[in-house]
């Protein structure tokens, strides 16, 4: 029987039983202690910003920009469809409606040149998403937010070590927000992070991640006693998951390395059916550095993707497709609208197959590719 090759294996770094046992050692387990400093400390180093806050998940991250967003009933937030659900709710949750425009066909990122013609008296921010760890365009997506006094925050749950123009994922807009769930190139099994550029958004990041509290304040002496003074939540995770994820941090460039292994495998293996028109390659421009997060292929119609998945599923390999637009889901009917047809969106959606790739999996990429490239000769 030929191995069963899943879509994503979490990977291990050998150094997590440490960090871990190092934890419980210290009895600081309820989080912002030693492990949480060290997770923020990187990422600001890494990322190149000014703050960075562990948090329990991309999706606690996002609400947390939500909430420095100030976002209200009154509020439109322009975004992707094609995007997971957390970058709506976290829009929704505030009472915002979120506005979807169409993607470009090439990256599979928000259409920068769609954005203006959906910005309306009542739009307070921009959420964009560097799908498959490739950046938008941010430089353009920028000026508009300039010119139209708009906050830009990146989605991009799937973009850590990415760069645009050098510049990394996370410091292109005014608040980053990161996944490390067991889908990432670097993981914590849960988690995330909010990266923050903005200097007035500082201080009130530290109390909405605090639970609303001037907790941070108390502990630097600057008041008595801490009390709730804002809107916030949960958001900070436990010492043990920063723990695991320093253990990623120390492996991270390693860890990416690995995977770039499988991405350009893949790429390669698929450049004869690309030039005979049998499917379409990722695209990266080429001011673009991308962190191997994912490899996907657009085939040529839907029947042609699902009869595709149904195959490798008969032979136990596991490769899907992507998110149902969120345009056209029935929370996206009812909490969000549209901005122009979503053509490219709906197109992508229906075609777009995802292949395994993970740290370690070897020649089972070779299994992959030669199952796929025998199915669609």
């Amino acid at each position: 029987m030929p191995e069963y090759i899943r879509l994503f294996i979490p990977p291990i770094t050998g150094d997590e039983l440490d960090c871990l046992r190092d934890a419980i050692e210290r009895r600081e387990l309820a989080g912002n202690g030693h492990y949480t400093q060290l997770c923020n400390s990187w990422l600001v180093n890494q990322v190149g910003v000014g703050e960075a806050l562990l948090t329990v998940s991309c999706t606690a991250a996002l609400e947390m920009a939500a909430i420095l967003s100030d976002l209200n009933s009154a509020d439109e937030v322009i975004m992707p469809s094609y995007t997971f659900v957390s970058t709506a709710n976290a829009v929704v949750l505030r009472g915002a409606t979120p506005v979807f425009v169409d993607i470009r066909p090439d990256t599979l990122n928000i259409d920068e040149k769609k954005i203006e013609s959906a910005i309306s008296p009542r739009t307070k921010a921009i959420f964009v998403v560097h799908y498959a760890g490739v950046p938008c365009e941010m430089d353009y997506i920028n000026s508009i937010a300039r010119r139209h006094g708009l906050l830009v925050v990146e989605d991009a749950a799937q973009a850590l070590l990415s760069t645009y123009h050098g510049r990394p994922a996370g410091s292109l807009g005014d608040l980053g927000c990161f996944s490390f769930h067991a889908s990432k190139n670097i993981t914590s099994g849960e988690g995330g992070a909010l990266t923050i550029n903005r200097q007035e958004l500082y201080s009130r990041a530290y109390i909405v991640w605090e639970k609303g509290t001037n907790r941070r304040a108390f502990w630097q002496g600057k008041v008595d006693k801490y009390t709730w003074v804002d809107v916030g939540s949960s958001f900070l995770p436990n010492e043990l998951t920063a723990a695991f994820l320093v253990a990623q941090f120390k492996h991270a460039d390693a860890l990416t390395r690995d995977r770039f292994i499988t991405w350009d495998y893949y790429y390669g293996a698929f450049a004869e059916l690309e030039a005979r028109g049998v499917l379409r390659r990722p695209v990266v421009p080429p001011y673009v550095a991308h962190n191997a997060h994912l490899f996907y292929l657009l085939l040529n119609s839907n029947s042609i993707r699902d009869a595709t998945i149904s195959k490798l599923k008969a032979v136990d390999i596991v490769a899907p497709f992507h998110y149902v637009p969120l345009h056209s889901s029935p929370a996206g009917l009812r909490f969000g609208r549209t901005c122009g047809d979503l053509k490219i969106t709906d197109d992508v959606a229906n075609r777009l197959l995802r292949l395994p790739l993970w740290n370690g999996i070897g020649d089972r990429a070779k299994r992959v590719a030669d199952v796929l490239v025998g199915m669609l000769q």
